[in-house]
């Protein structure tokens, strides 16, 4: 499961889609609607909301609104209730750093023309949910042993 904190304005269609699918899943997980996936590590941070289906459902959202945008026919009937306004919550630039450069790597191969659409930024812009703060890579993130280190 993967609910990049990039913006998804730099998802290819390919990883529109599977986002759309995991935050689908991830807010099932949150619902108490699935077995799986309970203890998955990108949920922390719903997780530690006042109001995670809620969270979860705003971030679907945004994800709705760049698909939308694009001309995609996602269903939003999908997206469960929001309940509470939404909380913009913290990301630290080296998480950040951290999924532009994994997400370059994958459009690197998959998507290549896509990849050299997008801008040469240093830091992209965060998911409508979150606000770029200072510091290193989210604990959470799994995969990530040694890309400090690597820096």
């Amino acid at each position: 499961m993967r609910l990049w904190t990039l913006h998804p304005k730099y998802l290819d269609t390919r990883g529109m889609l599977a986002l759309w699918r995991e935050a689908l899943l991830a807010q099932a997980v949150l619902s108490d609607q699935t077995k799986g996936y309970k203890h998955h590590p990108q949920l922390l941070r719903f997780r530690q909301c006042a109001a995670p289906r809620s969270q979860i459902a705003h971030y679907l959202t945004a994800v709705w609104n760049e698909a939308s945008r694009r001309g995609y026919r996602f269903n939003r009937a999908k997206i469960g209730k929001i309940g509470q306004a939404a909380v913009i919550l913290p990301a630290t630039r080296g998480q950040l750093e951290y999924e532009w450069q994994h997400l370059r790597s994958k459009l690197a191969s998959r998507a290549p023309a896509w990849l050299a659409s997008l801008p040469d930024v240093a830091l992209a812009e965060p998911h409508p949910l979150f606000q770029a703060i200072p510091g290193r890579i989210a604990e959470w993130e799994v995969g990530a042993t040694g890309y400090e280190e690597a820096r």
